[in-house]
């Protein structure tokens, strides 16, 4: 099932982890792409733990459109995350 089922828990536990994070961010590039209703706790919850992680990389980007902004700050600190978060798992199932 999971690539890291076999090794230790360390490991998984990073990758699960990084997973995580990504999914947050991601799934609010989602709620803003299709305009979620702000005023829901959802949706206010999500962003505020997306702009938490992406704190380093939201406004990296000045791209003339609101949504490219969106889509890049955030996404980037996805792509960061789940790069970092599976390298360190994979380095600690080697050892």
């Amino acid at each position: 099932m999971s690539r890291y089922r076999s090794g230790n828990s360390a490991g998984t536990v990073v990758a699960v982890v990084a997973d995580i994070m990504a999914v947050i961010l991601g799934l609010w590039i989602l709620m803003y792409l299709l305009d979620a209703n702000r005023a829901n706790d959802l949706v206010r919850f999500v962003h505020g733990a997306a702009d938490w992680l992406a704190g380093w990389s939201r406004d990296l980007f000045t791209f003339d459109r609101a949504w490219a902004r969106v889509v890049f700050g955030y996404g980037l600190a996805a792509v960061v995350y789940l790069f970092i978060g599976h390298a360190v798992a994979h380095r600690l199932h080697r050892h």
